[in-house]
């Protein structure tokens, strides 16, 4: 889904263990926040999609939280695949992860009728095109009534909001100048141009964004 990245410290991942599980740093840090919107806003029941699982820390962490909800997590890099499985091993609702590039036109057709899709801490790795790609394929593949829930850091106005965020920012450029932090307003607006209503942006820790919209 994107070019490889050195990224810094704060966002690749430290450890890899004898079984294959990852752990990243940021994972640990905001998983609470992301799990405390979903008791709020997703479903009680159904079929949920995270999109890029990365090592698979999320996921693991929020299924056993929704049994009801049958969880399909996803990567295009076959070594976050396995460490997502060895997460979710033990998991009963938790499905083996897939192979699925959603910044590629089209893979909503093989995953319609979704109750939740969740997206944490993408899109400021993919260009704006790309990004663009993904929203109006989860758009596509929400069935009426389902959530979308967008996580990660974004611009206020065209502007980042702290120093760190600042330093983040510019060296994702440095690497590829069509990444980076998006605008909150265009990803209000993309969302929008998909039809999908918009029912809540929530501050979360250490500046990031939620966004949470509903297919009517």
């Amino acid at each position: 889904m994107t070019n490889k990245l050195n990224l810094p410290d704060t966002a690749s991942v430290v450890e890899t263990g004898p079984d294959g599980r990852m752990f990243a740093p940021s994972a640990a840090r905001n998983i609470e926040a992301i799990a405390a919107v979903l008791a709020e806003h997703a479903p009680q029941s159904g079929a949920a999609l995270e999109i890029a699982s990365g090592t698979g820390e999320h996921i693991a962490h929020l299924a056993p939280q929704h049994p009801g909800l049958s969880w399909q997590p996803s990567d295009p890099d076959a070594a976050r695949r396995r460490s997502i499985d060895a997460h979710g091993q033990d998991i009963a609702n938790l499905r083996p992860a897939i192979d699925l590039d959603a910044a590629t036109p089209g893979w909503s057709a093989e995953h319609r009728g979704l109750d939740l899709i969740l997206l944490v801490n993408l899109l400021h790795l993919i260009p704006e095109a790309a990004a663009k790609t993904l929203i109006a394929e989860a758009a596509l593949a929400l069935a009426p009534g389902g959530r979308f829930v967008l996580y990660g850091p974004f611009l206020r106005d065209g502007e980042t909001t702290s120093d760190g965020d600042a330093r983040f920012n510019a060296s994702l450029i440095a690497q590829d100048p069509t990444i980076g932090y998006k605008d909150d307003w265009d990803v209000i607006d993309w969302l929008q141009h998909n039809w999908l209503e918009l029912v809540q942006v929530i501050e979360m820790p250490a500046n990031n964004l939620c966004f949470v919209a509903r297919k009517p």
